[in-house]
């Protein structure tokens, strides 16, 4: 370990790199819970799902630690996962067939444009006030889902939405999970989004023996109280492979063919600036970035996420990609991609735990839900949002997103404004061609195909 990770080069130890990878694990993990609520409402099975997340994790984890030895952690990507389930599934009206072929197909590309180096070159064409814009819309949009799933938010046929019943058990204990995770955030207690579901989960099975909250499985309120605590993996079978029978689909007319462009698209456009942006924030932590300020295998990183998100599709989950909170990880100490694996494993050895993850409710998930989607606000920071030229563009990308519960409708909303703003003050010099390319594609499917 020492000849390959070159622990005493980087400052580390054997034992500092696995404190750190079961760090980074603990604030992980919640994923393995979430990712399924998600997908279900996709239409995929649980148990397939709960599987293909832990070994997409660990395939793109490991695959992080071998390439490019970096301490950085793969998964199933928050927001991607909601673009999948409620707007490609949802919205769009597209099978998970579809959808997997969609992000195997943006795997492909990333393969090939990670190897090219030119991944790299995409991400600097692409404005800094949209990138910054693009991560604090997704976490509204996840806000919205967490109210959503946690019945804070309802639908009302006047108004389109209200505050649900605060006096009902699930909207009330994911509230408090909600105000229980912040303040283990505000504390820097690790693991606090897994603790704060368990913590909201927990409260559940009590408020079920106090006889408040009660099982009804037509409002969607399940058993809280799992039948085993260790079990043999569910099969993968209902989601392995299916991207195939996708593309059938996608050639059925001009206007399919379109919305799976522009899907595939999006995802490429979100997966970019999210593993990216995490990288860089990642490695400056953790004091990896070079004197230019530019990360050394950045491109052997790139390469690894490309191939945890091809075989996540495989395997049936949505886009694998790099994790913020891997920050804890390194916050701990870890240098290596001994780091990754320690990681890597303990989500092999979560495969045996199905029945309790499975078991937590959509309320406890919500938790992580609008916490996450709250952190990510947190680059809006970057911006100077008085000057209007930056402010058009940033609100109404990250405006439309929730409101049109549509990622992909932000990003267009976003790039159509911010063109439509550079051109209005005489600026074209300040917009690429990958803009114009961009703005006109979203512009044309809006105008055309209406979806």
């Amino acid at each position: 370990m020492e000849k390959f990770f070159k622990l005493k080069e980087n400052k580390t130890s054997i034992k500092t790199e696995v404190l750190a990878g079961i760090t980074t694990f603990a604030t992980m993990a919640y994923i393995l819970a979430v990712n399924v609520n998600i997908l279900a409402a996709a239409g995929l099975d649980e148990g397939a799902v709960f599987v293909a997340t832990a070994l997409a994790a660990v395939i793109g984890t490991v695959a992080m630690a071998l390439l490019a030895g970096m301490p950085f952690a793969l998964a199933p990507g928050m927001g991607l996962n909601a673009f999948f389930a409620y707007t490609i599934c949802g919205i769009m009206g597209f099978s998970p067939q579809f959808a997997l072929a969609a992000v195997f197909v943006e795997g492909l590309i990333f393969i090939l444009l990670s190897v090219t180096g030119i991944r790299r070159k995409l991400f600097n064409a692409l404005p800094l006030t949209l990138k910054y814009a693009i991560g604090a819309g997704i976490g509204m949009f996840i806000i919205f889902i967490g109210l959503q799933n946690a019945g804070i938010v309802i639908v009302n046929p006047a108004t389109m939405v209200q505050m649900g019943d605060l006096t009902a058990a699930a909207p009330a204990l994911a509230a408090i999970g909600v105000f229980i995770t912040i303040i283990l955030l505000l504390r820097k207690v690790k693991g606090a989004l897994l603790i704060g579901i368990f913590a909201t989960w927990l409260m559940g099975v009590i408020a079920y023996y106090a006889g408040w909250y009660v099982i009804d499985f037509d409002a969607g309120l399940y058993p809280l109280i799992p039948d085993a605590v260790v079990s043999v993996p569910p099969s993968i079978a209902p989601t392995f492979g299916i991207f195939i029978n996708g593309f059938k689909e996608i050639f059925v007319d001009a206007a399919t063919v379109l919305s799976f462009l522009t899907v595939m698209i999006t995802l490429l456009l979100v997966d970019l600036f999210d593993t990216l942006g995490t990288l860089a924030g990642v490695a400056s932590k953790a004091k990896m970035l070079d004197k230019n300020g530019t990360l050394p295998k950045a491109d052997q990183a790139l390469l690894a996420d490309a191939i945890a998100t091809t075989a996540g599709a495989v395997l049936g989950t949505s886009t694998t990609t790099t994790y913020i909170e891997s920050a804890a990880g390194v916050q701990e100490g870890g240098r290596t991609g001994l780091t990754s694996l320690v990681t890597a494993a303990l989500f092999a050895l979560a495969l045996l735990f199905s029945p309790i993850f499975l078991t937590i409710p959509a309320f406890a998930t919500a938790t992580a839900l609008v916490v996450v989607g709250i952190l990510m606000m947190e680059p809006l920071s970057n911006l100077k949002l008085n000057d209007l030229e930056v402010a058009i563009p940033t609100g109404i990308t990250i405006i439309t997103m929730p409101l049109f519960f549509s990622i992909s409708h932000g990003l267009a909303f976003g790039f159509i404004s911010y063109v439509l703003v550079k051109a209005a003050m005489g600026k074209f010099k300040e917009i690429n061609i990958f803009m114009w390319i961009l703005a006109a594609l979203f512009l044309a499917q809006m105008i055309f195909f209406h979806t």
